[in-house]
């Protein structure tokens, strides 16, 4: 079984409202898994029902090649978006009673947290409060009770919410590091240069329904418009320009002054690139001509408006 979590035409109803309408989804085992979409699309309905927090009124889910029962709660870590510590504990009695609940014994517990907390270098917040640290502290402490018990899949609602950039990127690589052990994740954001960084497949979900799904670099070609960014030296800028434009959409141009070199931006057909390469080669020094791969921010945003949302 190479899935660790399939959904199949999920369905919920929260009264008239369809909080989500058949999403199905295939998780890969040992993946990154961006799940998408704008605020109210169902992400968060969809998340709940994996953790078993509510149920589907139709479809099916799967955890690991069987269909999700509450004893697979012990395998799934979930990191939710409002964050849930008890501000009056303090950090590590927190630690070891959540840590507990997740299966682990007393010493097994206090074990793995000292490994954690000394890789985090937060040894000496063990006697402090909750109400006591930061935003961006407490959620070290979230990620670590979420991470702790080891669970096959790992669901992340915003886990770099709170954090400044150098601590953001500590999270980050421990995600990466937590995949390259063996771990499945699903990670829900809206940051779209985290998804470039950290997610091989994505799915969108909108108003209910999923529309896109696959692995990230396909869908990266799928979305290309055969735009290319073009570097030249030439005699003549403006006559170049004129005989392309003539044929072809010049999205943006500029000279750059340093090194005399012409730089535009420019659409072509969806036709066999090798002719204008020659083209452009007879007029002068060509130095670049790159194809444009949209970003994920990009597939998004056309992806919402093609569906009826101006983001």
């Amino acid at each position: 079984m190479n899935n660790i979590l399939v959904t199949k035409e999920v369905t919920k109803h929260f009264g008239k409202h369809i909080a989500l309408n058949k999403v199905s989804l295939e998780i890969p085992k040992n993946s990154i898994y961006g799940l998408l979409g704008p605020n109210g699309a169902g992400k968060t309905t969809l998340i709940r029902i994996i953790n078993q927090i509510t149920y589907p009124d139709s479809g099916s889910v799967f955890f690991d090649g069987k269909e999700l029962m509450p004893e697979h709660i012990a395998q799934i870590g979930y990191l939710p978006e409002e964050r849930g510590l008890y501000k009056s504990m303090k950090v590590g009695e927190q630690a070891l009673y959540l840590a507990q609940l997740k299966g682990l014994s007393k010493a097994e517990a206090k074990k793995r947290l000292k490994y954690w907390f000394d890789r985090f270098e937060i040894g000496d917040w063990w006697n402090k409060k909750i109400q006591e640290l930061s935003k961006g502290m407490a959620q070290k402490i979230q990620f670590i009770v979420t991470v702790l018990h080891e669970p096959k899949l790992l669901i992340f609602d915003e886990p770099f919410s709170g954090f400044d950039p150098i601590n953001a990127n500590i999270i980050k690589e421990e995600i990466l590091n937590l995949k390259e052990k063996g771990a499945s994740i699903i990670f829900s954001t809206h940051r779209m240069e985290s998804v470039e960084e950290l997610c091989e497949h994505i799915a969108l979900i909108h108003e209910s329904e999923k529309i896109l799904d696959g692995k990230l670099s396909d869908i990266k070609k799928a979305y290309k418009n055969n735009i290319f960014n073009v570097g030249i030296n030439t005699v003549s800028e403006e006559a170049l320009l004129g005989e392309l434009s003539q044929k072809f959409q010049i999205i943006s141009s500029e000279i750059n002054k340093n090194d005399q070199q012409l730089n535009f931006k420019i659409q072509l057909p969806e036709t066999d690139s090798g002719e204008i390469l020659t083209y452009l080669a007879s007029k002068g020094n060509l130095n670049n001509f790159v194809e444009t791969i949209p970003s994920a921010n990009e597939i998004f945003i056309r992806t919402i408006q093609s569906n009826g949302v101006d983001e």
